[in-house]
């Protein structure tokens, strides 16, 4: 009975010892598990000179721009100011031309009209003074008159719109010259200063003098 008990004993550390081998394995692998996790904070740090990097327009943009649709060059320099008095300009020869080019085809039909010999067409007397009678006495100088007005009128609408030509290459040159000069310090630095100042005199015995005056100093 002795023995028997001795053998339960035995096999009862036996298994409290496997048990407690067990338990310690479990808890080394769950403390190595949670070592593995671990949280890494991350930083981005960004440039604050990329934030509030300084605009500086490039040239080459600006004149496409400029060519594609004329003010866009103005807008992408960031010189607004500019567009009141492009498209003001714009408009003004937009309707020069199509002003000018109207009274053009009025003296001109005028004109073919007195020289036809044809009483059917008398488009004349609607831009002729009222009253005014056409006869072989004055015939030739209101057709040199309406001659006059057709050539003027003429000139006047390819004028337009040589100006007009002239304003859209302005506004390209305008918008390239601002890209590269928008950097450019034109702010005005003029100062006069007036401080005293010590003037060494020699003479020519070799004994130096000095003399006390006023020296200027201008910046710009």
């Amino acid at each position: 009975v002795k023995l028997l008990k001795l053998k339960y004993y035995i096999f009862a550390i036996f298994v409290f010892s496997c048990l407690s081998l067990w338990a310690s394995d479990d808890s080394l692998a769950v403390v190595s598990k949670s070592d593995l996790v671990q949280e890494k904070e991350v930083v981005l740090y960004v440039d604050s000179t990329l934030l509030h990097a300084e605009f500086k327009p490039q040239p080459s943009k600006a004149i496409w721009y400029a060519a594609v649709v004329p003010g866009l060059g103005q807008i992408y320099n960031r010189k607004y100011w500019k567009l009141p008095i492009l498209y003001g300009g714009a408009m003004g020869l937009t309707y020069a031309i199509s002003w000018n080019g109207g009274m053009y085809r009025d003296y001109q039909k005028a004109y073919r009209d007195i020289v036809d010999n044809d009483a059917s067409t008398q488009s004349y007397v609607n831009i002729l003074p009222q009253g005014v009678v056409i006869d072989s006495d004055n015939k030739a100088y209101y057709t040199s008159l309406l001659k006059n007005k057709q050539d003027n009128y003429l000139r006047y609408r390819d004028l337009s719109i040589i100006g007009t030509v002239g304003l859209y290459l302005l506004s390209i040159v305008d918008a390239y010259v601002d890209a590269h000069l928008y950097d450019f310090d034109v702010s005005p630095d003029l100062s006069l200063k007036i401080v005293p100042k010590a003037i060494p005199l020699k003479h020519i015995n070799d004994f130096s003098d000095v003399s006390f005056g006023l020296s200027c100093q201008f910046s710009f």
